[in-house]
């Protein structure tokens, strides 16, 4: 009590935050890691493979437009079967093992078919577990900290990516000297890439726990028309954005044709494996921090910079082709603003879904987004490989740059 009779309270306290790092988010993390080594042991060589195949790059515009085609239709399906059932582990672990699997498949090719049905499967099991995943990480955690929980996954994811193209291209300095034909390494590498891969779908299956919930009744597009007004608009951008988003593999193989006159095409295809390491290094990097600042300051604002970001690299691979442009130092730095602008895309678009959409319809909303991305991966890696091959690098680099910016100016303005 005071002099004048009033009792004296205690300072206000700010509530503890609530725990993110949960076994469920290392199980996660973990899995994504093992699986992006074995996926990006793939496709470091890919281009390089295309090549010694006598393929071209529109030809690689096309598998990975195909693959990500497939993926994005599994990935609206996946999220409402899983919203009807009531539960999503048996099905995630599921899709895991099928992109493993999907690694070898690459060592028994000899043409285009082939690689188009390997890189098929694989993106189908990455488009079936992706909305899965997903939807159980954001019901791990509570909403405040969600960004943190997705930045951690995909830092362990781009850690894999960092694991498996060093792996990519140190075996491939290994066997080339010894190997019978140009495509043998390759071939060896594939088959060494079923190891990570099929380890994740273990992993996932020993430590990931699932709380079942309640079963949707909803019909599918009962489901999709559930989905609320605020989500919708937010698709806009990601949309818009997503149809200059092209595959990273078409980095890679500007940065070997940039370089191939200087270094010779076996040197520029290891070098610009190294590259797309530095990409990764980049996305790991930052993938925790953005989910961290989000959650503090909000998720929008950050996703337009991150789409922009992207804009801004590939405006300097245009520049690049035009006046030839060739340090390394400023190639890696186009590399590494592609990265983090993939960090932010990674972490925030799964984590706004999260705050946006309720538990009983997450899965489908995480298909939803899926298919959205998907849809626009297609359309800009085919086009992106359709412009450089039939007109030029640079109308390819321009197109993507202005349908990632104008993605940037769209999400901004959502509201």
């Amino acid at each position: 009590m005071t002099a004048a009779g009033q009792t004296i309270r205690p300072p206000d306290t700010v509530p503890p935050e609530p725990a993110w790092l949960n076994r469920n988010v290392v199980g996660m993390g973990i899995t994504s890691l093992l699986s992006d080594a074995g996926h990006e042991m793939i496709t470091v060589l890919l281009p390089g493979f295309l090549i010694v195949l006598g393929l071209s790059s529109a030809a690689l515009g096309t598998v990975e437009g195909a693959a990500d085609s497939v993926s994005s239709f599994v990935k609206l399906g996946s999220g409402w079967v899983s919203d009807r059932l009531g539960h999503r582990k048996g099905l995630a672990a599921g899709g895991y093992l099928l992109t493993g699997l999907s690694n070898g498949l690459f060592a028994l090719a000899h043409g285009l078919v082939l690689v188009v049905a390997a890189r098929t499967v694989g993106w189908f099991g990455r488009g079936f577990r992706t909305p899965l995943r997903n939807a159980m990480l954001a019901s791990s955690v509570p909403a405040q900290v969600r960004g943190k929980a997705f930045g951690f996954e995909r830092a362990g994811d781009t850690i894999g990516a960092i694991i498996g193209p060093l792996l990519g291209v140190g075996l491939l300095g290994v066997l080339r000297p010894h190997a019978a034909s140009a495509s043998a390494p390759y071939r060896i590498i594939f088959l060494i890439g079923l190891v990570p891969g099929l380890s994740a779908a273990i992993a996932f299956a020993v430590s990931v726990q699932e709380q079942r919930g309640v079963p949707s009744r909803a019909a599918f597009w009962a489901a999709v028309s559930a989905l609320p007004q605020s989500f919708w608009r937010s698709l806009i951008g990601i949309g818009v954005f997503g149809l200059g988003d092209f595959a990273r593999t078409l980095m890679i193989l500007a940065a070997t044709q940039l370089l191939s006159p200087q270094y010779g095409l076996q040197r520029a295809a290891q070098i610009a494996g190294l590259l797309y390491v530095g990409h990764n290094v980049f996305h790991a990097a930052y993938s925790y921090p953005v989910g961290v600042f989000s959650d503090r300051f909000g998720r929008r604002p950050l996703l337009a910079l991150g789409y922009l970001a992207g804009a801004l690299a590939s405006l300097g691979f245009l520049a690049a082709f035009l006046w030839h442009l060739l340090p390394i130092v400023y190639l890696l730095s186009l590399f590494g603003l592609a990265g983090f602008s993939m960090a932010v895309v990674d972490a925030l678009e799964g984590a706004w879904t999260g705050d946006l959409v309720d538990e009983t319809l997450r899965g489908t909303a995480y298909g939803v987004l899926g298919t959205v991305n998907g849809l626009g991966d297609l359309l800009a890696s085919v086009v992106v490989g359709s412009l450089w091959t039939f007109f030029s690098p640079t109308a390819a680099f321009a197109y993507a740059a202005l349908l990632m910016a104008a993605g940037a100016a769209v999400i901004y303005g959502v509201r």
